[in-house]
């Protein structure tokens, strides 16, 4: 019988600052698999965007060179065709031919993770994001690494200007990582560990909210080409 509540013990800090959720949640991904080093030490060797801020690829890459195994579910059509997923197409070159085509260079950015991600030895999906989906990779005991709309997520305000502050005429939607721990399937709910502190869910950088709400937000992690799931587990033997 597949259990009605489960509950993963990923322990999460604060991110530092308002750029580095990403590092932060891949820190409470390595700690849940044993791997304990400072978050100052991850969050100096991950690749930043001029901008700020990070890729949930860039992610994937420092934990494959770690000796991790790393799968990305994505859902951004802004980087992939949904046709470079069927047999036999070979997507490092399929990226390759956008990029000489697209000169967004966020786009530029994106591209030079997922060929070292696959270079690596990475593991890239397309499928249906839904509750079955969730709770399956949980139930093997699977943290997830989601990059996400936090603007959806929070139902904030947007933000704008190089301070990130909340402005709802001027601003731009923000994206966000947290770790999927858990789910209740009663509630219909999922359980967040959020290193962004404070946050408008509780107190508690752990917090139930609509399983969802959770998938909307990530499917709109698309405005800022972030819409995946990233799963880490130990590299099986061959």
């Amino acid at each position: 019988m597949l259990p009605v509540r489960l509950r993963l013990p990923v322990e999460i800090l604060a991110q530092p600052d308002e750029v580095t959720c990403g590092p932060t949640c891949l820190h409470a991904v390595y700690r849940y698999w044993g791997s304990e080093e400072s978050l100052e030490e991850v969050i100096a060797r991950t690749r930043r965007l001029e901008h700020g801020g990070t890729f949930a690829v860039f992610l994937a890459c420092d934990a494959l060179r770690r000796g991790f195994d790393a799968t990305i579910y994505t859902f951004n059509l802004t980087m992939f065709d949904p046709t470079w997923f069927q047999q036999g197409v070979d997507i490092a070159e399929k990226l390759r031919r956008q990029l000489a085509v697209k000169k967004d260079p966020r786009i530029g950015h994106d591209t030079a993770g997922y060929l070292e991600f696959l270079r690596l030895g990475g593991r890239l999906r397309l499928t249906d994001p839904s509750r079955t989906l969730l709770r399956g990779i949980l139930r093997r005991r699977l943290p997830i690494l989601a990059g996400l709309s936090s603007t959806f997520l929070y139902r904030s305000a947007r933000e704008y200007g190089p301070d990130d502050r909340p402005d709802d005429t001027r601003g731009e939607p923000a994206g966000h990582f947290v770790v999927l721990s858990g789910y209740d399937r009663r509630a219909r709910s999922i359980q967040v560990a959020d290193p962004y502190d404070p946050h408008p869910h509780g107190p508690s950088r752990r917090y139930w909210i609509s399983i969802d709400r959770v998938i909307g937000a990530i499917l709109l992690g698309i405005v800022t080409y972030d819409a995946n799931l990233l799963v880490i587990s130990p590299r099986k033997s061959p």
